[in-house]
């Protein structure tokens, strides 16, 4: 059985659905046995695959523009995808959308439905996108992966997919993700110049994660005599979001931290107080993961999947109210004994996301079809 994954987000590096993509496709691969895997990219500059990946044959295409193909796509359902990815048994799409094909079955990976369910929260263009051809893609598709069971839920809710081949396949957590050394902290923490203490927010800067929300309780938390660091790079609709920070009677107090490399991550989710997420709408929810396998409690909304994939290792507030999130945000950080039970049961929690786990149900999928 030949398996060809599009790795395009990959290559592109685009967010979660990029990461996702270049981890399933690590895992998977030494789990293909007699099986092919085949990894297709657009690769027109001739830059090369930026990353490797052992017992996976690649496969670019040099003599047509990535963004041309998507055009055709988009416009006129046509060419064919295997055109240029060439002959597979299955094809898998980790991008929300399936284009045009002549042969073999299709799988596609469906992260969230936010667009459909707070539409106004998504860039204008993606929207459009998205809502032209989601309808088409659950239609055609052989095989659907949630990766959550709150979004296979949203999925057969909203969309006009057959539950029988919706699958929820949770993502994976980095498994060399860890607490860093005391000195590694300091010493991070002294380079980007967080010398008292913080609350952190990890993700990139749109509206779904309900950053200004989480300014107006920072405002409100007399208790707290520290900062609030904003982690993550300018998304969509942020222009609200340093609006207002620049409102804020603390705004000397609110850090923005553009881009952080993934070698300081670590050590900048260890070195905060409480990892805080007031999201308005999470499919899986990397992030707070990532914060308990650096040992630091997380404080989350109760919205979309985070009370599945967080369960009891974090503090789950169950309304977006003020009010109440200034008390429970004080309570926490009062209560050092809370916040050490938090940490234990983190890390037990994100035990149970393995990429291994996640590749092994993929491929499951795969030989079913």
């Amino acid at each position: 059985m030949k398996i060809c994954m599009d790795i395009q987000a990959a290559i592109a590096q685009r967010a979660g659905v990029g990461r996702y993509t270049k981890s399933l496709v690590e895992h998977l691969a030494p789990q293909a046995g007699s099986d092919e895997l085949s990894l297709f990219y657009f690769d027109f500059k001739r830059q090369g695959m930026p990353f490797s990946i052992p017992g996976a044959v690649q496969r670019a295409v040099h003599w047509c523009p990535g963004r041309y193909a998507q055009y055709a796509w988009k416009t006129f359902g046509w060419p064919p995808f295997d055109l240029f990815a060439g002959p597979a048994d299955i094809y898998h799409f980790p991008n929300f959308i399936r284009p045009p094909l002549r042969r073999g079955k299709s799988v596609v990976t469906i992260h969230d439905v936010s667009f459909l369910r707070f539409p106004e929260t998504t860039e204008a263009r993606n929207l459009k996108y998205l809502k032209t051809w989601i309808n088409l893609t659950v239609q055609n598709a052989d095989a659907i992966i949630a990766v959550s069971e709150f979004v296979r839920r949203e999925i057969c809710e909203l969309l006009p997919a057959s539950p029988q081949k919706v699958f929820a396949v949770a993502s994976g957590l980095d498994p060399h993700l860890a607490r860093p050394s005391d000195d590694a902290i300091e010493e991070t923490r002294r380079r980007l110049s967080l010398d008292r203490p913080y609350l952190l927010t990890v993700g990139t800067v749109e509206p779904r994660k309900n950053i200004p929300f989480l300014i107006d309780v920072f405002d409100r938390l007399d208790e707290f005599d520290g900062d609030l660091v904003v982690a993550g790079m300018k998304g969509w609709k942020f222009e609200p979001v340093f609006e207002r920070i620049r409102q804020s009677p603390k705004a000397a107090r609110i850090r923005h931290l553009d881009f952080v490399t993934e070698n300081d991550l670590p050590a900048l989710y260890a070195g905060a107080e409480l990892f805080v997420f007031p999201s308005r709408y999470e499919g899986f929810g990397f992030t707070p993961l990532e914060a308990m396998a650096c040992g630091t409690p997380v404080m989350a909304s109760a919205e979309g999947s985070l009370p599945e994939v967080l369960g009891e290792a974090a503090l789950i507030v169950p309304d977006l109210d003020v009010e109440l999130w200034v008390v429970s945000l004080n309570g926490l950080l009062r209560d050092n004994a809370h916040r050490d039970t938090l940490r234990q049961k983190g890390l037990q929690q994100i035990r149970r996301y393995s990429w291994s786990e996640t590749a092994r149900q993929t491929w499951e999928i795969y030989r079913r079809l």
